[in-house]
């Protein structure tokens, strides 16, 4: 049974740092790409940063390049999202995401999660800049 188990929700102000925690089952983590999705309200959900198994490779949106850093630990079965720089439009509830299924090439698995339509998927915690 595959589970993703979010941690870091919280508030910070404009300009604050947030780390977000994302501990993934052993069947998921190091088979498929895995990071964060957000979806604030009234808004559709973004990819905001992404990681191959290997560590070797990362998506990051454009909104948040510069600013946000994901990076895992293998040992923990746990990847992260280090959020520095933070601006009140990254408020939004952030989801875990992980692939579901390989693919032909990397490149095209880290696409697919990108996506976000055959993913599993966290429960959520929500992100609070003012």
């Amino acid at each position: 049974d595959v589970q993703l188990v979010e941690s870091g929700v919280g508030s910070v102000q404009t300009g604050g740092s947030l780390t977000l925690s994302c501990e993934a089952s052993a069947y998921t983590f190091g088979r498929r790409c895995m990071g964060w999705f957000r979806q604030a309200p009234g808004k559709e959900r973004e990819a905001v940063a992404g990681i191959v198994p290997d560590g070797e490779n990362t998506y990051y949106a454009d909104s948040v390049k510069g600013r946000f850093a994901i990076a895992q630990d293998n040992a923990k079965r746990t990847v992260y999202l280090q959020m520095n720089s933070l601006r009140p439009e990254d408020t939004a509830m952030y989801y875990c995401a992980a692939g579901r299924r390989p693919y032909a090439t990397i490149t095209q698995e880290l696409e697919m999660w990108r996506m976000g339509m055959d993913n599993y998927w966290g429960q959520g915690t929500q992100v609070t800049v003012s």
